[in-house]
């Protein structure tokens, strides 16, 4: 086994346990004296790193789906992001001690008043929530341990039957991951509003998880690519192609952004724009150009020149920019649920953040040191070496 293990090219396994540690230490205090603030912050830090692990599990279907090259240069870091949907549904726990802080479906006085949310009893329910929440975290992990499972069989023998198990169950996997999310994101972001409700809001949610994932494997990819162990695959027409998706997704995004807002703007119905209402209102307007430009405008213009997704740091640079946007987003998406006024933040936001994020980090390093971060046996892994 050792000999199919390299060392870790990514320091920091402890002090990263030790951060999320604290993070979730610190962040009691916050569910003790207050409770809402916490729960929506600990709800934004688990949405966002679910969204980590489930877009790399649909970047990793998608490779091998299709056997692109690019995906041998970067299948560790998306098989070690994935690896950790066991760790974030068990960090998801707490989300179920606080739904009476977060949902208005949850409070009798409230349904009562209205009838929409009355008549949304017989799904949005306590039950119906906790067995759905269960069910679509328990499909995540199968998949993702099956992937994970073949993969590593392949690592030790010359058989094709295990890539060939990945690329079968990657087709209806890339199906049954936006179905599941579905259910995920109506429950537990869009119920947060009493009346809204949109058909292209969970599939935005999930072109953006896989948007911020390729941020980061590109990232993570620009970062070790000077190993030895990586040296071969760090070409140019390899940075170039995963440039080439980031682009490709950062477009989707945005066309499905720009969409849902453009029906719903257009029909000009009280239930549905007022989302869009709570999102601009005070210092959320301000939040919201901030994603248009830098989750965008500005990583598309710079996308479209081919020397920038051909310079790994260039390109790793505009990565950053969509990652930091894609945090924003997601608190973006979530906040003005609980806080229509206006602009919050608060330090429970970050405490629960570095909290959930110190623990994921930590658990993708061991899963990423468990591993070479080369596929070993691969039957079209040689195609994808430059001559």
């Amino acid at each position: 086994m050792n000999a199919l293990v390299d060392a870790p090219l990514i320091p920091g396994k402890k002090i990263s346990l030790l951060i999320g540690v604290l993070g979730l230490g610190v962040s009691v205090i916050g569910w003790i004296t207050t409770p809402r603030a916490f729960f929506v912050s600990y709800l934004f830090a688990v949405v966002f790193f679910v969204g980590l692990s489930l877009g790399s599990l649909g970047i990793l279907m998608i490779h091998h789906l299709t056997g692109g090259y690019w995906g041998y240069a970067v299948r560790r870091f998306l098989e070690a992001a994935a690896g950790n949907l066991p760790l974030i549904a068990l960090l998801f726990v707490p989300i179920l001690f606080g739904l009476s802080e977060l949902y208005p479906w949850r409070h009798p006085d409230i349904v009562a008043a209205n009838h929409l949310l009355a008549k949304k009893q017989g799904y949005l329910n306590t039950a119906g929530f906790i067995i759905r929440t269960i069910a679509v975290f328990a499909v995540w992990i199968v998949g993702s341990r099956l992937l994970l499972k073949w993969s590593a069989e392949q690592d030790v023998t010359v058989s094709v039957e295990p890539t060939r198990k990945m690329r079968t169950l990657s087709g209806p996997g890339l199906v049954i991951y936006p179905m599941t999310m579905t259910f995920a994101a109506v429950d537990w972001i869009m119920s947060m509003e009493t009346e809204w409700y949109s058909t292209m809001f969970p599939i935005l949610i999930c072109i953006g998880q896989i948007l911020g994932a390729l941020a980061l494997i590109i990232l993570l990819f620009a970062w070790t690519a000077g190993s030895s162990k990586l040296r071969e695959l760090a070409s140019t027409d390899n940075f170039h192609k995963i440039g080439n998706l980031l682009l490709a997704f950062v477009m989707m995004w945005a066309y499905l952004a720009f969409g849902q807002l453009l029906v719903i703007w257009s029909g000009n119905l009280p239930a549905e724009i007022s989302w869009y209402l709570h999102r601009t209102a005070g210092g959320w307007r301000w939040v919201a150009i901030f994603i248009g430009l830098f989750e965008f405008f500005v990583p598309f213009f710079l996308l479209l020149m081919r020397p920038v997704k051909k310079k790994r740091h260039v390109l790793a640079m505009v990565a950053a920019c969509v990652f930091i946007s894609y945090i924003v987003t997601i608190w973006w998406t979530i906040a003005p649920s609980a806080y229509p006024g206006g602009f919050y933040v608060s330090w429970i936001t970050v405490t629960t953040f570095f909290g959930i994020g110190g623990l994921w980090w930590a658990a993708f390093l061991w899963n990423l040191g468990r591993r070479r971060l080369v596929p070993v046996n691969d039957p079209r892994f040689a195609l994808a070496v430059p001559v």
